[in-house]
């Protein structure tokens, strides 16, 4: 879907960000796509996530002729201003408080020791700029005995936000891992987001800054409250997830299809939607049998009713089902691949996935934020090259060219 660059929310919210990895970067991308200036500034090797090779997606990039991609780098950094500084120095240092020295919000990842030895911790930014919001992202909280410690999404939010442990059947050999990269990292991110936007309403209301924090275990805890909560009030280690669960409400779970496809059902009011799914699905005399005619009944005959429900769905091929399902009104949908992302209606017509400007004459699928403002996406773009903007920024805050080429014989600026 092509996007136009029209009036974004953040328009005139200058951020700096002094961030590596993903999580806190994906809060910056996320801010950039909402339309802050957003300035990342790298050590003059770069952030480590470029290029870093994950796995069996570390060969990125279209194949042929075309540009190598390296989509992790992408997502995360997506619309920002890059210039390189080393903050070890006092040059970079210099450079660095000349370029907050105005910004809105400062965003960082970087471990309390590091921020301190910078002059980057929060009391010493807001004691120089006390109308900015300090914002950072945290492993497992800034306080309590591991608030120094780092952390990364799948130990910090995936292992120790019980996330897996959750997820892992009864005698697994080995827990449960992440569907794929950073993915508690772009919910971190979105979270740290949400707080930093909160924090910028108050700033508009009161004048005051305020130092926000968002933890990698925090969001996990967040997206698994309701588990979290009723063990804790029943004194439960864990709930069983046994390997092939039979439902208490057979329109409530999953469905292997003829063609090995998998239906998801979820029809929380079963007795409304019963009668009519029997019905389109050429089974009416499923919902006149006695075993079957009510939620209470189907629950105890539950056996009986799951077997004549997977036998039903196993008897017809996923296309069938889904023209089938959409003569009812009970909600369903499919289980899909990644592979098949692309081609959704709904992804395509709300601009969930988009092409970004690559710079060559080329273009790259790039995921867009998941708002619409006045029924329109926000649009995406590519990230920047190492020290792409750090000339033209250096210009901005008064170094000269003399100055410029000094910071970059003495190895500060890349």
């Amino acid at each position: 879907m092509s996007v136009q660059i029209g009036e974004r929310p953040l328009e005139g919210i200058r951020i700096v960000e002094v961030a590596m990895w993903a999580f806190v970067p994906a809060c910056g991308g996320m801010l950039s796509d909402l339309g802050a200036e957003v300035i990342k500034v790298e050590p003059t090797s770069g952030d480590p996530l470029r290029g870093l090779k994950i796995g069996g997606l570390g060969e990125n990039g279209t194949g042929g002729d075309g540009p190598q991609i390296d989509f992790s780098w992408e997502s995360y950094n997506r619309g920002k201003k890059s210039i390189t500084l080393d903050l070890k120095t006092e040059a970079g240092q210099a450079v660095l408080m000349k370029l907050v020295d105005g910004a809105d919000v400062f965003l960082t990842n970087l471990l309390p020791p590091a921020r301190r030895s910078m002059g980057i911790d929060a009391d010493s930014i807001r004691a120089r700029f006390p109308g900015i919001i300090y914002a950072s992202g945290s492993g497992s909280g800034p306080n309590g005995p591991e608030g120094e410690k780092g952390g990364y999404d799948a130990i910090s939010y995936w292992a120790r936000g019980s996330i897996s442990g959750t997820m892992t059947e009864d005698g697994a050999e080995r827990p449960v891992g992440p569907p794929g990269p950073a993915f508690g990292d772009t919910a971190s991110g979105a979270m740290l987001s949400g707080a930093i936007c909160a924090a910028l309403v108050k700033k508009l209301r009161t004048g005051k800054g305020s130092s926000v924090d968002v933890s990698l275990l925090g969001t996990a805890m967040w997206s698994m409250q309701r588990l979290i909560c009723q063990s804790t009030q029943d004194g439960k280690l864990r709930f069983p997830r046994p390997a092939n669960p039979k439902p208490y409400n057979v329109l409530v779970g999953n469905y292997r299809t003829r063609d090995g496809r998998f239906l998801a059902l979820c029809m929380l009011q079963a007795d409304k939607y019963w009668a009519r799914f029997c019905e389109v699905a050429g089974r009416p005399d499923l919902a006149t049998d006695p075993r079957f005619a009510d939620a209470r009944a189907r629950a105890e005959n539950g056996d009986a009713c799951w077997a004549e429900m997977k036998a039903l769905f196993a008897g017809r091929t996923l296309a069938e089902w889904k023209d089938i399902l959409h003569r009812q009104d009970g909600q369903w949908d499919v289980v899909q691949e990644v592979g098949e992302m692309h081609a959704d209606p709904q992804v395509q017509a709300n601009g969930y996935l988009q092409r970004a400007d690559y710079g060559d004459g080329t273009t790259i699928p790039m995921v867009g934020l998941p708002m619409l403002f006045d029924g329109e996406p926000l649009p995406a773009r590519r990230s920047p090259e190492l020290g792409a903007d750090s000339d033209a920024l250096l210009a901005g805050l008064g170094y000269d060219e003399d100055a410029i080429i000094d910071l970059k014989v003495q190895g500060v600026v890349f």
